[in-house]
């Protein structure tokens, strides 16, 4: 199918290329062109009409790729506004693993659903999604027409739970990796705390067998690197390096407290540093150090986490966060650019997942794009578009999503051939259900 989107605005994501007025042409899931300034036709109105199955005014809208949320748990949809105002450890323990344990995988189908419903009214183009039945995620996501990349999310802290762990994550490895145009799979743990050495170790031969990177949640409270540093006399990063995890890099989810040691360690590994700034807020884990990362050059992406923790799929506002946060922990009104945000909401999102063809808009690129409306209030006037973005931007301006060349989402309008309301019926039921069940 070829869609022509014209009269835009066009944010490329390229590096030293500013906003500026052309057009996309769109050649199934690829872009085939992108043209600066007005196009001059070569084809009559007959010819172009038969040319393009699609022509979208964009009237004037600014154009950019989607946002990658890089550490998410979509399917914990069932859990918003449940397990509110507690600390993490207490949170975990008391409401949300008994509440998972009563999942099944239709459970997690429909529930991923909905998590796919507010991603893509919100730009969000693609999630790494850490959850269980990764099968049934996929599904739900070719079913819809999203993209996602699937993270293990194995633990074991006993010797005895270790081969059975390891036997996952090479199923699912050997399942999901480049499985589908729209799923890829990443080794992947749930954390230091949660694992045994032995089962570390595993990994780590995995990742070597694979030549693959590693993902985990990592330092995300200050109790977590304490009890860490009483076991090993190291901090989490300290004890996977020596374990031999970033031989093939990854990232870490949170790392919202790290030394010099550990940073040295991320910048030497190249470990992408994962912030999810909302939910570190809500369960009062901290803020982490993101102006020291960008200023040693550790690559930094941003997630949502899941919204049982957040509690929504917002990316706006974990870009608002992201770049607010840090003018409070470094009393510095500069700290974090808008700029620089916003490349770790795209591009580095995009690099951290592997996903090299969906950073920017550029010909022979895959079509994973939003377009902006600038018309409402909250982006006028116009005196600097990408500030507007990441400070004043919300879903509302969200008028289109494409994923892979398709319009998943339009004016308020699902295009995904589901039944929003169905879905919600479903989501509704499946909390009543576990909630009677407890």
């Amino acid at each position: 199918m070829r869609i022509r989107l014209y009269h835009a605005r066009i944010l490329t994501m390229q590096e030293q290329q500013d906003i500026f007025e052309g057009e996309v042409w769109i050649n199934d899931q690829t872009i085939e062109r992108l043209i600066e300034g007005e196009w001059q036709p070569e084809l009559d109105e007959n010819e172009e009409s038969e040319y393009f199955d699609q022509q979208i005014d964009c009237m004037g809208n600014l154009l950019m790729p989607g946002f990658k949320n890089c550490h998410a748990h979509g399917p914990m949809t069932f859990l918003r506004s449940y397990a509110d105002d507690l600390p993490l450890k207490k949170w975990l323990d008391t409401k949300i693993f008994p509440a998972e344990g009563k999942l099944t995988e239709e459970d997690i189908y429909s529930l991923m659903q909905l998590a796919i419903l507010e991603y893509v009214r919100g730009g969000i183009t693609t999630s790494f999604e850490m959850y269980f039945y990764p099968e049934m995620i996929a599904k739900a996501c070719i079913d819809m027409g999203y993209r996602v990349v699937l993270s293990g999310t194995v633990f074991g802290a006993e010797d005895s739970a270790v081969d059975s762990a390891v036997k996952t994550l090479v199923d699912d490895y050997e399942a999901f990796h480049q499985c589908h145009p729209l799923v890829d799979y990443r080794l992947g743990f749930h954390s230091e705390y949660s694992c045994c050495p032995r089962l570390l170790e595993e990994i780590a031969a995995l990742s070597r067998n694979y030549k693959a990177p590693v993902y985990m949640h990592n330092s995300e409270t200050q109790k977590e690197v304490e009890e860490c540093i009483e076991r090993y006399k190291k901090t989490p990063l300290q004890v996977m390096e020596e374990k031999g995890l970033f031989e093939y890099g990854g990232a870490g989810h949170h790392l919202v407290y790290t030394t010099r040691q550990d940073m040295d360690i991320l910048k030497k590994k190249n470990i992408y540093v994962v912030t999810n700034p909302s939910s570190n807020l809500k369960l009062a884990s901290g803020i982490a150090p993101v102006k020291e990362y960008v200023e040693n050059g550790i690559s930094v992406a941003i997630g949502t986490d899941g919204p049982a923790s957040n509690n929504n799929l917002n990316f706006f506002k974990e870009m608002y966060l992201t770049a607010a946060l840090q003018k409070i922990k470094y009393d510095d009104a500069a700290a974090v650019s808008p700029e620089t945000v916003l490349r770790m909401a795209v591009v580095n999102g995009a690099h951290m997942l592997g996903l090299f063809d969906c950073d920017s808009i550029a010909e022979g690129k895959q079509a994973d794009l939003i377009l902006i409306d600038l018309l409402k209030p909250n982006m006028q006037p116009m005196n600097n578009i990408l500030n507007n973005l990441v400070y004043s931007g919300s879903n509302d301006n969200v008028i289109m999503t494409m994923i892979a060349g398709r319009i998943v989402y339009v004016d308020g309008v699902y295009q995904m051939n589901v039944d929003p309301l169905t879905i919600y019926e479903k989501a509704n039921y499946i909390v009543q259900r576990i909630k009677y069940s407890l």
